[in-house]
């Protein structure tokens, strides 16, 4: 329920990176989600006809973890001060 909670945010998000191309990215984010998750469902249930149910169960619920590797991404402010040099140095 925490992870589908934050799917709105996200696209809005999303869509304020690239402005004025909202189906672009909809669509985009969209694909990824539903192809990463049939990806993922397919990964995890041979996972779990190879092993049980349980042993899954145990692996995702440590896969929220995985969030903990955002610390790395950049921050707004380097992404946003980028973007105005880019600008800059094209209309020069």
């Amino acid at each position: 329920m925490i992870l589908a909670s934050s799917f709105s945010v996200i696209m809005v998000y999303a869509n304020d990176l690239l402005p004025g191309k909202v189906g672009l990215v909809s669509g985009i984010f969209f694909g990824l989600a539903f192809g990463l998750g049939g990806i993922g469902s397919a990964i995890l249930g041979n996972l779990a006809d190879s092993t049980s149910i349980d042993f899954v169960i145990y692996c995702c619920a440590y896969l929220p973890l995985i969030g903990l590797l955002t610390i790395f991404l950049p921050s707004d402010k380097k992404m946003r001060a980028s973007i105005r040099e880019a600008g800059k140095s094209s209309i020069a």
